[in-house]
């Protein structure tokens, strides 16, 4: 047997035990089974059970009494329903499908999922990467990184964007640990509490939960088929004068729509006429066909700021991110990353370029994106069948937008998929005004699997 699979069963063993404390099935002071008895029942050899017991006791779940055999710890917990299965009472918030996802188990459908199927992923690729970075110098593996980041990956995502029409010098480039953080760290570097911030109704959850917790307040831009409502924007720049618009230009997240070059100029002089920024989330970039405008492009980052990640093509285990901003604002943004987190993983950002500059990424993004398009047309038709209604043809990417045409909320719908072990995202979940309570996202990854489609059609029958 090999390393890595007596540490699959040695895991196995202890996570059968642990769930059965977290559901009162073993008490505090409880028995639990023997080495042999336990290693006879699961098939495993009484060394992976004497390994797997160490390592519960190590963690204090169990306790080892000398001649009798291991036993429970602790007192008596209150009742914990997570770990029994999905927070089936949770409100839907903008943080609902944020949790649902994380606490989804292995075997849980995920047609709202923000990712990629896992199947769809260069997992062969990452893992070579991993091996490679191992073998590397050793202050990749124990030391911070630079300021601003490994040096090579900031030059090649200087290179990747002049492909798109954005071109900005590696020194304008900060790396983070991930997309997420960089959103982060742009408020706390814009933003005062009570600052307004623009952004797309709908739009990600986690930017309207990320800019509340960073005490702003948060409007939204509706949203149509062609981008923005560039009428309300102008109302709301001017009423508001809002410190920033925070947007996708390229296959926006939920309605995975791009933006027009015509759109794109209008939204930059609305917001320069009314001296207000704009943070253009480029996460989904390198899953279109053809590159739609950005903003970046068009502005040469005179008011816009530009942050991306790999977590959506490469993996989100191990998270890099970035920003491209004016040169002046690189120096207090790095202060300010440093005062945060003293730097960001250079193990992660070694890795991303490895995958990122080996020959097969570009290949292996092709075949995505065929897949995708293929995904695309079919899981639309299927999904037209249910009673939904596609609100935008998206030119790329993994979102579909629909709408349930018999009036339901959405939001009840996704609570009845719970309860059959599945994931789907409601639309009031990425709208901060609470609207689009009648659609739903859709990851078109998933809904390709045939068993996926069929348990969608019991539960939007």
């Amino acid at each position: 047997m090999s390393f890595a699979d007596q540490l699959g069963r040695t895991e196995a063993v202890a996570d059968g035990i642990r769930q059965r404390i977290a559901a009162r099935v073993l008490a505090p002071g409880a028995r639990i089974p023997s080495v042999r008895a336990q290693a006879e029942a699961m098939g495993v050899s009484k060394s992976t059970v004497v390994e797997a017991y160490e390592r519960l006791a190590a963690e204090g779940a169990i306790v080892s009494r000398p001649g009798s055999g291991f036993y429970v710890a602790g007192k008596t917990r209150p009742l914990c329903l997570k770990s029994m299965g999905p927070e089936l009472d949770r409100a839907v918030d903008p943080l609902w499908l944020a949790r649902q996802s994380a606490l989804a188990g292995s075997t849980m459908m995920m047609p709202g999922g923000g990712n990629l199927p896992e199947a769809w992923l260069p997992d062969d690729a990452v893992r070579r990467g991993l091996r490679a970075v191992a073998r590397a110098e050793t202050a990749i593996v124990t030391r911070y990184d630079q300021p601003q980041g490994f040096p090579p990956l900031r030059a090649l995502i200087a290179r990747r964007g002049a492909e798109k029409g954005v071109v900005a010098s590696p020194d304008q480039i900060v790396l983070v640990d991930s997309a997420t953080q960089a959103l982060d760290l742009i408020a706390r570097f814009l933003l005062q509490p009570g600052d307004t911030v623009l952004v797309d109704d709908p739009c990600y959850f986690n930017f309207v939960a990320l800019l509340r917790a960073q005490r702003a307040t948060v409007i939204g831009v509706p949203m149509t088929t062609e981008g923005p409502d560039l009428t309300a924007l102008a109302a709301l720049l001017a009423e508001h004068r809002p410190r920033f618009y925070l947007t996708n230009s390229a296959l926006q997240n939920p309605t995975g729509t791009s933006l027009l070059p015509a759109t794109a100029h209008r939204i930059l002089r609305l917001c320069e006429a009314h001296e207000t920024l704009v943070v253009e989330d480029e996460i989904f970039g390198d899953l279109e066909p053809d590159a739609a405008p950005r903003l970046a492009g068009f502005d040469g980052f005179e008011r816009v700021i530009q942050i991306g990640g790999f977590s959506k093509t490469l993996t989100a285990a191990a998270r890099c991110g970035w920003i491209a901003l004016r040169p002046d604002w690189v120096e207090p943004l790095v202060d300010l990353k440093l005062a945060l987190s003293l730097g960001n993983g250079h193990v992660c950002a070694a890795l991303a370029h490895g995958l990122l500059t080996d020959g097969s990424y570009r290949r292996t993004l092709a075949e995505t994106r065929r897949r995708l398009a293929g995904a695309m047309a079919q899981v639309a038709r299927d999904l037209s069948g249910c009673g939904l209604r596609i609100w935008a043809e998206p030119r790329g990417g993994y979102f579909l937008w629909m709408r349930l045409t018999d009036g339901r909320d959405a939001a009840d719908v996704a609570r009845r998929a719970l309860t059959r072990n599945m994931l789907l995202a409601p639309g009031v979940v990425f709208s901060p005004s609470g609207s689009w309570q009648d659609f739903l996202r859709f990851n078109v990854g998933h809904c390709a699997d045939p068993q996926v489609m069929n348990s969608l059609r019991a539960v939007l029958g």
